[in-house]
């Protein structure tokens, strides 16, 4: 697969996967009785999905390589994440919050570095990322931290987070990633050498 049909591939799946996150999370805002087994095989799905989305997003050349610079750490999280959401769905749901609240933590810290990054190559929806990434930090932590409560509290701080975190892989997808048609591979371009 050449490096412009890669990109392509893995922006649409991060956006379509992250459509799927923002679909998930507003339907646990709205409807709390979601049981953990039903929540740990979708979420399982959806980060596997995710994984190699990133995987195929960070081993394709992007133009301004922003996107998807962490996601080879990020990929494989999610990809590990998942299989084990797979493994064990009626898992504990302390292990579901500190897992996936770590997850989204971390990707909103890179996410973070990566506004800043747009900032500099000069996008200027560099703030939606940022403010995306914040939010989803902020969220990822909060569900680590209170992973004992119960019932239709904790069932919408997963919803809130997973909303949060759909919405800054979409912004990223749609802001950071650039794709040119018809691009040149790149090359070393060498002067001649002559020796004396």
């Amino acid at each position: 697969m050449d490096s412009e049909k890669m990109i392509k591939t893995a922006k649409i799946g991060c956006i379509v996967i992250s459509c799927a996150l923002c679909l998930l999370g507003a339907a646990m805002i709205g409807f709390p009785d979601f049981s953990a087994s039903a929540l740990s095989t979708v979420c399982g799905v959806l980060m596997l999905l995710f994984g190699a989305a990133r995987l195929i997003g960070y081993f394709s050349k992007d133009l301004y390589r922003l996107a998807f610079q962490y996601d080879l750490t990020s990929g494989v999280l999610a990809v590990v994440l998942g299989a084990e959401l797979l493994a064990r769905p009626g898992s504990l749901m302390t292990f579901f919050c500190v897992a996936v609240g770590f997850f989204i933590l971390t990707d909103g810290l890179f996410k973070v570095q990566i506004a800043l990054q747009s900032k500099t190559f000069g996008i200027l929806s560099w703030w939606a990322t940022m403010i995306f990434a914040v939010l989803s930090a902020v969220c990822g932590l909060l569900l680590m931290l209170r992973p004992g409560e119960g019932g239709v509290l904790l069932t919408r701080l997963i919803g809130v987070t997973l909303l949060s975190e759909g919405l800054l892989s979409l912004c990223t997808m749609l802001t950071a990633v650039k794709i040119l048609q018809n691009r040149q591979p790149e090359v070393i371009v060498a002067t001649e050498y002559s020796e004396m």
